[in-house]
């Protein structure tokens, strides 16, 4: 046994409880940033260069995220999620939920975790899948739903909903 005691949710938690992993996983999942260079230039967290290299390196060795040269740019590293990171899909949905619901997010930021959560486990198994075929290279079935372009769809059409307000 390697965390403080056996207990399933301990044993999460020393895996994944610290903040940044967990942003940094959103990033991956959510925002499709995949270089180092992605990830720490459009953190809207602010993380720095030494907190995000330490956390990579944590995500990797826990399982979490692999490493590959990316093959357009020798210098480049490409991160992508592995079925153990993919898996938090629900958990990450359900985290969203609840800081919508007793949090005060910013409305633009806040609507993606609305429409997750509005979509239930049908979705997150959609999001899952699409997520397999852009990190493990497994394909989904043809005319498959994009739960990523539909998440943009609602934060663009939030961000216009405030400029208008604004407007007026």
């Amino acid at each position: 046994m390697d965390g403080r005691s056996g207990c399933a949710i301990n044993l999460s938690i020393e895996v994944l409880g610290d903040r940044w992993s967990m942003i940094i996983l959103r990033d991956i999942m959510f925002g499709n940033f995949r270089s180092y260079r992605e990830l720490l230039t459009h953190s809207l967290e602010g993380i720095a260069t030494n907190i995000l290299a330490a956390r990579l390196k944590h995500l990797e060795a826990e399982g979490l995220v692999t490493i590959a040269a990316d093959p357009q740019h020798k210098q480049r590293k490409i991160y992508s999620l592995t079925e153990k990171s993919i898996a938090l899909v629900p958990v990450l949905a359900q985290l969203g939920a609840w800081g919508v619901r007793f949090l005060s997010p910013a409305p633009e930021l806040a609507v993606r975790a609305r429409v997750l959560a509005e979509g239930g486990p049908d979705m997150w198994e959609d999001f899952m899948d699409e997520l397999r075929e852009i990190h493990l290279g497994i394909a989904r079935p043809a005319g498959s739903r994009s739960v990523l372009a539909e998440l943009q769809d609602a934060y663009l059409a939030e961000l216009q909903k405030i400029e208008a307000a604004r407007k007026a």
